[in-house]
């Protein structure tokens, strides 16, 4: 089998996830992942758990130990489509829905979260040139990025603007028919080694209105990038600083008018990455270790106190997945409440996605703690998820003003 030499901490996953994809043997009814779904959902599911059990999940271990960015196997999952998977066809796009999006990027996240994360930081960026840019714009970025042949990164985040994305400073002064860019963009996903950045500059004044958002290819002079950020976790893509001195862009190159940059980068966040498939996947984990692990003479599946825990990560996960479920179909629909749903969603995924995992983490005692079991991995990969595209605080801001401001 292909990952018979995987090491020890993928291979404590690998039992479960294969007759996950396949006969979904070890899955309770009540919180299996297919439930609710048409048959063509539940074909594209079966796809994406297949390739993360076969693909995904035995390197992941290893992935993360020496911080390899598996562009091989990405392009493999971008032969199946999942480069470019809610882009429309005609630049490679899969022209799925956002549910659909949602199904995939959780059946992928069970064989390696970190890497999951990267891909759909790719297919936003795929989406934004796709939606908002121009006919010459989509066919000259869009099916190398689909194909994955070439990786996007998206540049919003600055040194001295996290939440308050807009104040953000890096600058982009318009230059006859060219922009010159000075400034820096920081904890940048696949920083250095993707080829096409998706820039937030500002253009204008002060504020969301005078952002724009500009396209940028690797190699253009006046590009460079940070040292490579080391990380709790999500360590099988790299995360640098990019940087920006006197580097001139073309303003062709520019995804919209002067000025929409900021509601392009919003736009593209309320369909940002909502892990919940590492929940699912530390559920499994935590409900075999305790059918098998022994204390006081019996399985730790006899205590009550560990029932109730288990039952209510279970409840946790179902609730979670409805709720990621509702605001992809609400983003797909275009409906005025949807990126305060998309906030919700984010908000309660992530903090419950994250206390399943530790949970887990925890009903392995000490086990739980060493690396070679893949609970502690899900517990650092899914950490960041209550930080990165607005931290959980900022979901609570946007969730409050929809209710006071009516």
């Amino acid at each position: 089998m292909a990952w018979c030499g995987a090491p020890r901490a993928a291979r404590r996953l690998l039992p479960l996830l294969p007759r996950c994809a396949a006969g979904r043997r070890r899955i309770a009814s009540c919180i299996d992942p297919s439930a609710g779904l048409t048959e063509e959902q539940k074909e594209f599911q079966s796809v994406a758990l297949d390739f993360a059990a076969k693909e995904m999940a035995p390197h992941m271990a290893e992935w993360d130990e020496k911080e390899i960015f598996p562009v091989d196997t990405m392009r493999k999952a971008a032969q199946l489509g999942f480069g470019g998977i809610y882009v429309k066809p005609d630049v490679g796009g899969s022209g799925l829905s956002r549910l659909d999006t949602s199904i995939i990027f959780e059946a992928l996240s069970t064989g390696c979260t970190s890497t999951t994360a990267y891909m759909s930081i790719h297919n936003m960026c795929v989406w934004m040139i796709d939606t908002f840019g121009n006919e010459e714009q989509r066919r000259r970025f869009c099916p190398s990025l689909c194909s994955m042949e070439q990786f996007a990164s998206y540049c919003l985040t600055e040194p001295g603007s996290g939440s308050d994305a807009a104040s953000l400073l890096t600058s982009a002064r318009r230059k006859g028919d060219t922009y010159v860019l000075n400034g820096s963009k920081a904890f940048i996903s696949g920083g250095g080694d993707a080829d096409v950045y998706v820039v937030m500059c500002r253009t204008g004044g002060p504020g969301p209105k005078g952002i724009s958002c500009l396209v940028l290819e690797k190699g253009t002079p006046g590009l460079s990038f940070g040292k490579k950020e080391r990380k709790v976790g999500w360590n099988s893509q790299p995360t640098r600083a990019v940087i920006f001195e006197d580097c001139v862009v073309p303003v062709s190159n520019r995804l919209g008018a002067e000025g929409q940059g900021f509601s392009i980068a919003m736009k593209g966040l309320n369909g940002g990455r909502i892990n919940i498939g590492a929940a699912h996947a530390s559920v499994l984990l935590a409900q075999e270790h305790l059918t098998v692990r022994k204390q006081f003479g019996e399985p730790l599946a006899n205590n009550q106190y560990l029932q109730f825990r288990l039952a209510e990560m279970a409840t946790c996960l179902v609730a979670a997945r409805l709720m990621v479920r509702n605001a992809a179909r609400a983003l797909q629909e275009e409906l005025g409440d949807a990126p305060v749903l998309c906030s919700m969603a984010k908000l309660f995924a992530t903090d419950a996605c994250f206390e399943i995992c530790n949970q887990a983490l925890q009903m392995h005692g000490g086990y739980g703690y060493l690396k070679d079991y893949a609970v502690q991995q899900f517990v650092r990969d899914v950490r960041v998820h209550q930080i990165l595209e607005g931290t959980n605080e900022v979901m609570r801001m946007i969730v409050a003003r929809s209710l006071l401001q009516g």
